[in-house]
């Protein structure tokens, strides 16, 4: 079973995950840490955008990276090969059915992952599976709801809606950070432990402005252009003043705030 990717697989897309996870390693990957020789699944890797932050915290562990995507895979694997991550396999398989037996791994990460999922708790119970007793497993995504910014108009409002009606239309959930720890427990999961963390951006900020706002957010939302037109959700000229406005909010008064959402839960010991 496979689920639409609102993003697409284009080499812009490919562009934009690694400056988002550039821009967002340290905020969301300070506290993941894997002790050495431990096995570490990455479900759903892509083009290995989090990989190379999960391996430079962790050298001594070994991981296996999954995804459904042969052509992200590729890209992942070349990447790993460059940066001289020898403690890497990558494996392409479903995530609804995973290609590892019971109790495979110590410990699983997923990032940005479940939002594009249809079924995101059949998911979360298959790789619960994979994992040892006491074992952890690792989720972060983002929550689209949790946006604002200003100057905020109408039409930059919309544009920014589009991307949430764009990826609801495929089966998924932009808004699902807020959902996080109900969605652990309804997996079966223990020891459900939720941790936001906000992004701000303002001129004092320029890093987060270049590459928050103008290279990873704006860039997202104009990657579902087509889909938006298409569901009639605006029309040409409001979807360009829209994206204009956007940026704007990078400009010397703006400011844009965006929270993520980072759990860890675990499998509970067997009686």
């Amino acid at each position: 079973m496979a689920d639409a990717y609102v993003h697409g697989y284009s080499e812009r897309e490919a562009q934009r995950l690694g400056d988002q996870a550039d821009i967002l390693a340290e905020l969301l990957h300070y506290d993941t840490v894997y002790p050495p020789g431990a096995k570490v699944l990455e479900a759903g890797c892509g083009v290995g955008a989090q990989t190379g932050f999960l391996y430079a915290n962790s050298p001594e562990t070994d991981f296996t990276c999954l995804d459904i995507s042969p052509d992200s895979l590729a890209q992942a694997r070349a990447a790993a090969q460059a940066r001289g991550m020898t403690r890497v396999e990558f494996r392409q398989g479903d995530l609804y059915g995973l290609p590892f037996a019971e109790a495979e791994f110590d410990h699983v990460f997923l990032c940005f992952v479940l939002e594009h999922l249809t079924d995101p708790v059949a998911v979360l119970r298959e790789l619960k599976r994979v994992l040892k007793p006491g074992g952890s497993l690792t989720v972060i995504e983002g929550d689209h709801g949790s946006c604002y910014f200003h100057p905020e108009t109408d039409l930059a409002r919309r544009a920014w809606q589009c991307l949430v009606d764009s990826q609801a239309g495929l089966g998924g959930d932009s808004l699902i950070g807020r959902r996080l720890y109900p969605l652990l427990v309804a997996a079966g999961l223990d020891q459900v432990r939720v941790s936001p963390r906000m992004v701000y951006a303002d001129a004092s900020r320029p890093r987060q402005v270049e590459g928050f706002v103008r290279r990873t957010i704006v860039p997202m939302v104009q990657g579902v252009r087509e889909q938006a037109l298409t569901a009639g959700y605006l029309n040409p000229e409001e979807w360009e003043k829209g994206v204009t406005d956007l940026l704007g909010t990078a400009g010397p008064g703006g400011t844009f705030c965006y929270t993520f959402f980072k759990a860890e839960a675990r499998r509970a010991h067997l009686a």
